[in-house]
């Protein structure tokens, strides 16, 4: 059986159906600085987040640390020195003082969300010992992210 052409109104209503089934340039720029526009209100919000992530974590860190430094000196009756370092939460000093009722005060010592050693000063600048990190840049001083970041300050 030959196949018959369709008729001409058939074929009339496909071509208008074809012409306004896609996009038209205008709703496809509408669409795209609409786009635009969200991603500037989101994005510098989103980025700035694992900054407040990490600044938060330290000062976490740091209150633990300062709470396990608080315990040796409960059961020691002085902090570790500055010699003996953070280690000493962690195994028995060696050096003098060696503490009498040493009993371990953490399973690990934390790094910084930037991947260096917390600090350790005792006796303190401000106080009878301080815990620091310098923050991302690893140097003293700075602002923002880069800023020390301290026991004195880990409220």
């Amino acid at each position: 059986m030959p196949l018959s052409p369709r008729p001409a109104t058939d074929r009339a209503a496909d071509s208008d159906t074809d012409r306004e089934a896609g996009f038209s340039l205008l709703e496809l720029m509408v669409v795209v600085v609409i786009l635009s526009i969200l991603a500037l209100v989101i994005v510098p919000r989103v980025i700035d987040r694992p900054d407040q992530a990490r600044v938060a974590r330290a000062k976490s860190d740091l209150a633990a640390i300062a709470s396990a430094v608080n315990l040796y000196r409960l059961d020691n009756f002085r902090y570790p020195t500055t010699e003996q370092g953070l280690t000493a939460l962690v195994t028995r000093p060696a050096s003098e003082p060696v503490p009498e009722n040493w009993t371990g005060y953490m399973d690990r010592l934390p790094v910084d969300p930037w991947g260096k050693p917390y600090l350790y000063l005792a006796p303190g600048v401000h106080g009878d010992f301080d815990v620091f990190t310098y923050g991302a840049d690893g140097t003293s001083g700075g602002e923002g992210v880069d800023a020390d970041i301290g026991s004195w300050d880990a409220n």
